[in-house]
């Protein structure tokens, strides 16, 4: 049996608000983003990594699919989204948002659609 230990989270800054990774291995990755009310993130896509969504506080829409078939969800403590590869999706924060994202490692897996920040092409979220 191996040997327990503690493992330490890095922040990282995003222009949306910052994500904690709190975990990383070669198998999975879980994270908490806190999104700043009126922020959203990319809209995206990824080709390989498959990532669940749980919102731990405050209220987020989840804008789902194409241009031609966009839907928005309404997320709340509590709520979950499983989003699989190719599904184009974006999180905007309707207040002070965290949502607790754990995903498969493919951390540089994203392909931006569109980007309020100016970020474009195929890069970490």
């Amino acid at each position: 049996m191996s040997e327990a230990k503690l493992s330490s989270s890095r922040r990282v800054d995003k222009p949306w608000g910052h994500e904690i990774i709190w975990a990383q291995t070669p198998k999975y990755v879980g994270k908490i983003l806190h999104i700043t009310a009126g922020h959203r993130l990319s809209r995206q896509y990824h080709q390989v990594k498959e990532e669940t969504l749980r919102v731990l506080a405050g209220a987020m829409d989840l804008e789902l699919g194409a241009d031609d078939a966009r839907a928005t969800l309404r997320m709340n403590p509590g709520d979950t989204f499983h989003v699989v590869p190719g599904t184009i999706h974006r999180m905007i924060a309707v207040e002070d948002t965290d949502v607790l994202e754990v995903s498969t490692p493919e951390l540089d897996d994203v392909v931006r659609l569109e980007d309020v920040y100016g970020r474009e092409g195929t890069s970490k979220a």
